[in-house]
């Protein structure tokens, strides 16, 4: 209900809206088509567990025939063949059963594992949906304080131009600080364009992996618990995040679903056991005039008949048909338990490429923080030198601009560590 109010508002109000990560994985985990489709597999499994437990019911039909007969036909009242034009009417119900058929059985606890199978492939949808949001999120995050970073230094290097010029004219500094200062806007304006094209596709990216066609949502990053190192330091960490992951649980569910299968196909060597039962009556009128009929009446109660009737069946030699469909359906789990190795490599490697990430984050962010402010006591120290005169225009422009690349070397470094966080905590967080 949540969602849907969620994206009520979305719709009634299509201006700029700001979301943060988490509200990015909430929308994008209900209103992914990835996820929606997986929903809807759900519901399919759902009808497919009542259609078979429905084979374990008898079928009932009824049905009614009204047909003429002209020429040579048997006289139903004398049971002798004439020459005469008749009309026919039957009344008929039937209803069959199989008593006894294991395939029915099979095809109950296969769908349910099919159903159980969808459940878990569901989570492994929203749990890809949020890891390609996450990452996708800090690329535009990294991208957009790029761009923030390149529009200061311009704003700066404008202002030092026309603070520069000032001096000049009154001769306290060499016009060739100006050159100095106005050689280098060209590039940092270069740099800006192709920051903004990456930052715009960095964006659309997001949206993408949102599945949102229309750019109304400004996207922004809050403070974030990092997560504590002593998960990692224990000697299960990599196998309870691979125990969890839906990812693995699928491909166990399918394999299950795989065994099932060879006793679904080794159901057709048993015998089945049918049961039917008929109920019938019927009217009949001779068209000739001279021919005297009985009424409806009579003949529907003096025709009635009834029958019950049993059937087994064995199957003897089915030209080594079933023998193949077992030997393929063993065949399928051996590839079903192939496909777990891989799940196994790919998880494990995704795991600890992630925690190592998450180490060399945490100890990149560290060094930056000290790095940057010893970069700030420069810049405050040579800002200082500038104004006195004791430095040139160029050196300050080129100590500013380090200052300006640490702050984002130290942005960008917490959104990795925060980043790898996220991921952790959408592995940590399985089913």
């Amino acid at each position: 209900m949540k969602n849907l109010i969620f994206i009520f508002f979305v719709g009634l109000f299509p201006a700029q809206q700001s979301w943060n990560l988490q509200q990015c994985l909430d929308y994008a985990a209900a209103n992914h088509p990835l996820v929606k489709q997986a929903t809807v597999n759900i519901k399919k499994n759902d009808h497919q567990i009542a259609a078979s437990k429905g084979m374990l019911l008898p079928s009932v039909e009824a049905g009614v025939d009204h047909s003429y007969s002209f020429g040579s036909s048997i006289n139903q009242s004398s049971n002798q063949r004439e020459v005469m034009n008749t009309q026919y009417d039957q009344l008929k119900a039937q209803a069959n059963i199989e008593l006894f058929n294991w395939r029915n059985y099979v095809n109950i606890s296969l769908s349910k594992l099919n159903k159980e199978t969808s459940s878990y492939k569901l989570k492994r949808a929203q749990n890809e949906v949020k890891l390609n949001v996450i990452q996708t999120f800090f690329i535009y995050q990294n991208s957009k304080s790029w761009l923030d970073v390149l529009e200061t230094q311009i704003s700066g290097i404008e202002e030092q131009i026309k603070r520069t010029e000032k001096e000049v004219e009154i001769g306290s500094r060499s016009k060739s600080d100006i050159y100095d200062i106005k050689a280098n806007l060209g590039t940092l304006q270069e740099q800006w364009v192709s920051a903004k094209n990456q930052r715009d596709l960095a964006k659309i990216n997001l949206l993408n992996a949102l599945a949102i066609p229309q750019d109304s949502i400004d996207f922004v990053t809050t403070h974030e618990e990092a997560l504590a190192e002593d998960d990692f330091n224990q000697s299960d960490f990599t196998k309870r995040l691979l125990e969890n992951n839906p990812a693995y649980q699928t491909v166990l569910a399918e394999i299950k679903a795989q065994e099932k299968t060879i006793d679904l196909a080794g159901s057709a060597y048993l015998p089945t056991l049918n049961g039917s039962y008929s109920w019938s009556t019927f009217y009949n009128k001779s068209l000739n005039n001279n021919a005297s009929t009985a009424s409806f009446s009579d003949q529907f109660s003096q025709n009635k008949n009834q029958s019950v009737s049993f059937g087994l069946n064995i199957p003897i030699f089915n030209r080594f048909q079933v023998k193949n469909n077992v030997e393929v359906a063993k065949l399928n789990v051996i590839n079903s338990t192939y496909d777990k190795e891989l799940i196994v490599n790919n998880l494990t490697q995704s795991i600890n490429s992630i925690k190592a990430q998450y180490i060399n984050a945490q100890e990149k962010y560290t060094l930056l923080e000290a790095n940057f402010e010893n970069q700030k006591l420069s810049f405050q120290k040579s800002e200082e030198k500038y104004k006195e005169g004791l430095m040139d225009a160029y050196t300050f422009f080129v100590v500013r601009n380090n200052w300006l690349q640490a702050n984002y070397n130290l942005i960008n470094s917490k959104n990795d560590v925060i980043q790898q966080t996220e991921l952790l905590k959408v592995l940590k967080t399985g089913l």
